[in-house]
């Protein structure tokens, strides 16, 4: 089987986490951003149990972040990193200037150098949506701006993710360009990408495979026996696929007045959703693993660690892949540095020692970057007593 590099080692199946870029806060970008918000949630508005108001049903273990806050980038590398994880899948909206596609294409910009130094791989899902206010040529010419952009800058960046020597690209969708599209903008590639899809969609747009996802449709609540009735027909169907896990689906688009209903929901079933579709997957012998996802708040797909679910997925994950070297208790380090620098400490000796333990964390020794953190820590609790 052809297998890949991970972390030093040859692996036969890549396991990435889907990723969104798109969260702002106001400390750090002035305005809490739409997808806190989605125009109806006040994330200025403190709840009785200390969380912010915000537009989902989970809540980051580290609060509201902002996804162009290196601090966060630099706990959620780690995060993956002691998880088992081997990269992201990173959901990008091209480089035009509508809406808050600038930022979300800057803060992808600035996830990729921290992806590097943890060592972790990354590809693109590329949102055709973006392109749905075009009239069908003009989207043919941004779309084809786009993906030559993604190919002049990431696709021979080493650690972007390539599968027999051709760069990986998911579509999400194709939602509004047509197969003649697709194939006018293929054409203008040197590197011969394969493209994959959603199930229901890339075969008709002549795309090289699919990618399996949440299957919810029509508001219904899906029992195991209905999503595992949608998965295992791609997982066999022999054509190529990137097989999919999730924690579950539960969105809030409904109660936030984005849309009428719900797509639908997936229960959490307290993780047996993510064990049962992680080893579906795993068994599926599919070379790539799409994990959705890392932090899509909007749709409650998320697992990084959050208030309501601990570390629960991250701790599967490792039992799982089994990630030489870390075990349960490593996890909660990227998170603690992440709380010590957020501690606002102007000490630049402590600062230091922060920037030590990270380094520690970085290279594997996860040991050492704990002694360093809890000496921080005591300091820090001395300095208020």
């Amino acid at each position: 089987m052809f297998a890949f590099l991970g972390r030093g080692q040859a692996v036969e199946q890549l396991l990435l986490a889907h990723y969104m870029p798109w969260y702002a806060s106001k400390p750090v970008s002035g305005g809490w951003g739409w997808h806190w918000t989605m125009n109806h949630f006040d994330p200025d508005r403190v709840l009785g149990d200390g969380r912010r108001e915000a537009a989902s049903h989970d809540y980051p273990l580290i609060g509201l972040y902002d996804s162009a806050d290196d601090c966060v980038l630099e706990c959620h590398v780690l995060l993956m990193k002691l998880a088992g994880l081997h990269g992201v899948i990173i959901d990008w909206y091209g480089t035009s200037g509508l809406n808050d596609y600038a930022m979300l294409h800057r803060n992808t910009e600035k996830l990729i150098p921290w992806l590097r130094k943890a060592g972790l791989r990354f590809a693109i899902c590329y949102e055709d949506s973006t392109l749905k206010k075009l009239d069908a040529a003009a989207a043919v010419k941004q779309g084809t701006a786009d993906l030559q952009w993604v190919e002049k800058h990431w696709f021979g960046d080493e650690a972007y993710v390539n599968y027999k020597h051709r760069p990986v690209l998911l579509v999400f969708g194709p939602q509004y360009l047509d197969r003649k599209a697709w194939s006018e903008m293929r054409k203008m590639w040197r590197s011969m990408p394969l493209l994959f899809g959603l199930p229901h969609l890339a075969k008709n747009h002549g795309l090289d495979g699919i990618f399996a996802w949440p299957p919810v449709r029509g508001g219904k609540t899906l029992s195991p026996a209905e999503w595992r009735g949608e998965l295992e027909p791609l997982y066999t169907g022999g054509e190529p696929f990137i097989a999919g896990a999730f924690p579950g689906f539960h969105d809030i688009y409904k109660q936030a007045g984005v849309r009428d209903d719900s797509y639908g929901t997936i229960e959490h079933r307290d993780g047996a959703t993510f064990a049962e579709t992680l080893d579906l997957a795993l068994r599926s012998k599919s070379p790539l693993i799409q994990v959705a996802t890392w932090n899509d708040y909007g749709e409650g797909t998320v697992i990084e660690p959050t208030s309501n679910h601990g570390y629960r997925y991250l701790e599967l994950l490792q039992r799982r892949v089994k990630p030489q070297g870390y075990g349960v208790a490593d996890l909660r380090l990227p998170v603690m540095l992440y709380q010590l620098r957020k501690r606002g400490t102007s000490d630049a000796e402590l600062a230091a020692a922060l920037d030590q333990a990270a380094a520690l964390l970085f290279a594997s020794k996860c040991a050492e970057a704990a002694a360093v953190l809890a000496k921080v820590s005591t300091t820090l609790d001395q300095q208020v007593r």
